[in-house]
């Protein structure tokens, strides 16, 4: 395995532009800053995030709770790529400096394209299509669209928000 082929800074399609940049931030940074301020995001405030805890139930939306998985995600990030570092010296100086930032910015999205209730909700979302009120749609739209709402998954969706 080649460490050094793992993490690049190019943008797929555009490796060979050179863009002046008036910053420091790696292109990572740049990816972590643009989905915390993008509308997608911003919307996870007005999201339920449910927790079942012993005696009680522990509710707070899904904005916050992105933000404190994205903090510990860093912490491990950042913990991982110390430990490669350490045992690959010769990684000392390149991207793997940013697996913190990558894993950070990989956890504020994880819950992006998710429904209210999670799996939950996937499957009350494919209900609502096939058995449910929304079946009359069915005619009205495209196969695909059909196909895509009827087996509606979450993280399909995020990848969908984020591309």
């Amino acid at each position: 395995m080649n460490w050094q082929n793992l993490i690049s800074n190019k943008r797929l399609g555009q490796e060979d532009r050179h863009a002046l940049r008036h910053d420091d931030r790696s292109e990572f940074k740049r990816d972590s800053d643009r989905l915390i301020y993008s509308a997608p995001f911003r919307r996870l405030q007005n999201k339920t995030q449910v927790f079942p805890l012993p005696g009680s139930v522990f509710v707070h939306n899904r904005l916050t709770h992105s933000l404190e998985v994205a903090s510990l995600g860093k912490s491990l990030g950042d913990d991982v790529a110390r430990k490669l570092i350490k045992k690959h010296p010769e990684l000392q100086g390149t991207l793997f400096e940013e697996i913190g930032t990558i894993v950070q910015t990989a956890c504020y999205a994880h819950d992006m394209g998710n429904p209210p209730f999670g799996h939950s909700g996937e499957k009350a979302i494919q209900a609502f299509f096939t058995e449910g009120a929304g079946a009359y749609l069915k005619d009205k739209v495209s196969p695909r669209f059909w196909d895509d709402i009827t087996h509606f998954e979450g993280n399909a969706n995020a990848f969908r928000l984020l591309t």
